[in-house]
C-alpha cells in the first residue's frame, strides 16, 4: 500500500520529502542520543545559539546535557582520513533557550553535514541542497549567501583591527549605517574606507549582479580575490542547474569568524520573518575540535514552519459512505474494509453536509446495495 501523505502533518511531510532528497545525493541518516557530555558543549559554547543548557548527572557521576546542537556530535563522531567526505543527514530534537528567553524549547531540526576533504563541488552540492530544501517546502523562498573571506578581506583592506571585527559585524548584521559611521568616526577612518565598509551593509542583490559590481574591489587582496572567485564559480554552477534565481548575496548573514571559514547562508520563506534555514562552511570549528578536515552543512528549523499553518489537503476524505437505519451493517462494514484495503481514506456518516470535502460519495441509505 502506498503511503498517503495527506495523513501527515506539515512538518512530517517536509521531513519525508527532504529525507528522500538527501538520500538521493548519498547522505545517510545520523541518529544520536538525546544527551551528550556537558563538557562537549561548554568547550564550544561560542558555537551554540545559547550557552544555557538542561543538565543532569548520570549514574557514573558525569555531568550530561540534553543536546542543544547536533553538529558538534557529528564532528565528535567523525573519524579523520575517512575515504571521501562523510555525508550525513539528521532529524533530531534539540533543547535550547533563545536569546532573552527564560525557558527552554524543544526544537525539531532536520539538516545535513558534509565533513572531510572538500572541494568546490561539495560546496556547490550543499548550497544546492539548501536551495532544493527550501523549494521543497515552499516556492516562495530566498537563500541569502555571504562569504567570511570576502567580509574579513574587506575589513583588512579598510584597516580595521581584528579586535574591532565584532563591533563592525554587529553593525553589518543589523544593517545599521549609523552605528558603522560612528565606528569609523571613532577610529578616524577616511571617507574612502567608510565607503568600502558601507558596502558590507548596503550590498544586496542576485549573486550574479552583486559579484559583477564587487569585482573591481576584489582584485587587490589575496583573501578577497579567492573568496570572490569561489562565489563566482558557485554562482555559475547554480545558474547552470537552474537554481540561481532565488539566491542573493547579503553580507549581513551571520557567520562567526572564529568558526566559519567560507560560505555562510540563511534561508527565508514568505510570511516568516525569522530564517528557517542556516548553515555554512565551518572548517575552523572542526579544527578547534582537533580534526584536520573541512566541513559544511545546514539545519532547517521545523518549528518555524508551524507559523505557515497546517497543510490543507484538497479533500478531507476519499470516500464518504452514507448510511441509515435501513442499511445492512454487514454490507457497510465489508465495504469499509474493502475501501481501506485499497488505501482509500474513508468516512462513514449518517448524512452529508457541513464543510466536509470528499472525492466520492457512496450512498447506502434506504437499503441501497454496496
Amino acid at each position: 500500500m502506498d503511503l498517503d501523505q495527506n495523513i501527515l502533518r506539515s512538518d512530517e511531510q517536509t521531513i519525508f520529502r527532504l529525507r528522500g532528497l538527501y538520500e538521493n545525493y548519498g547522505y545517510r541518516r545520523f541518529k544520536m542520543s538525546k544527551f551528550e557530555a556537558y563538557d562537549l558543549y561548554v568547550r564550544n559554547k561560542d558555537f551554540l545559539v545559547s550557552d544555557r543548557m538542561i543538565t543532569f548527572t548520570d549514574a557514573r557521576g558525569v555531568l550530561m546535557a540534553l543536546k542543544p546542537d547536533v553538529t558538534l556530535s557529528i564532528i565528535k563522531n567523525t573519524r579523520e582520513n575517512e575515504p571521501g567526505p562523510r555525508k550525513v543527514y539528521y532529524n533530531e530534537t534539540v533543547y535550547r533557550s533563545g536569546k532573552g528567553d527564560e525557558g527552554f524549547q524543544e526544537i525539531m531540526q532536520t539538516g545535513l553535514e558534509c565533513i572531510g576533504e572538500l572541494d568546490l563541488y561539495h560546496i556547490y552540492e550543499v548550497t544546492a541542497l539548501a536551495v532544493r530544501s527550501l523549494a521543497a517546502i515552499s516556492p516562495d523562498y530566498v537563500l541569502d549567501v555571504s562569504h567570511v573571506g570576502l567580509v574579513s578581506g574587506f575589513m583588512e583592506a579598510a584597516g580595521v583591527a581584528e579586535e574591532d571585527y565584532p563591533e563592525v559585524m554587529a553593525a553589518v548584521r543589523s544593517k545599521n549605517l549609523a552605528a558603522l559611521d560612528s565606528f569609523c568616526q571613532s577610529r578616524n577612518l577616511s571617507g574612502t574606507v567608510r565607503a568600502l565598509l558601507e558596502r558590507l551593509v548596503t550590498t544586496y542583490g542576485t549573486m550574479e549582479s552583486v559579484l559583477a559590481d564587487l569585482a573591481p574591489l576584489c582584485v587587490g587582496g589575496k583573501k578577497t580575490r579567492e573568496a570572490w572567485e569561489e562565489l563566482n564559480s558557485l554562482c555559475a554552477l547554480l545558474k547552470a542547474n537552474g537554481l540561481g534565481d532565488n539566491v542573493y548575496l547579503d553580507f549581513s548573514v551571520e557567520g562567526n569568524m572564529d568558526y566559519y571559514s567560507g560560505i555562510a547562508f540563511r534561508g527565508f520563506l514568505k510570511n516568516l520573518s525569522a530564517g528557517v534555514l542556516s548553515g555554512g562552511q565551518y572548517d575552523k570549528m572542526v579544527e578547534k575540535m582537533g580534526k584536520r578536515c573541512g566541513a559544511i552543512g545546514f539545519a532547517i528549523y521545523l518549528n518555524e514552519l508551524e507559523r505557515l499553518g497546517p497543510a490543507q489537503p484538497a479533500f478531507d476524505t476519499d470516500v464518504l459512505v452514507l448510511y441509515d437505519s435501513t442499511t445492512d451493517l454487514t454490507a457497510l462494514t465489508t465495504k469499509l474494509s474493502d475501501l481501506a484495503r485499497q488505501g482509500k481514506r474513508t468516512l462513514a456518516r449518517q448524512q452529508a453536509g457541513g464543510d466536509l470535502r470528499a472525492k466520492e460519495i457512496l450512498d447506502l441509505r434506504g437499503g441501497a446495495k454496496a
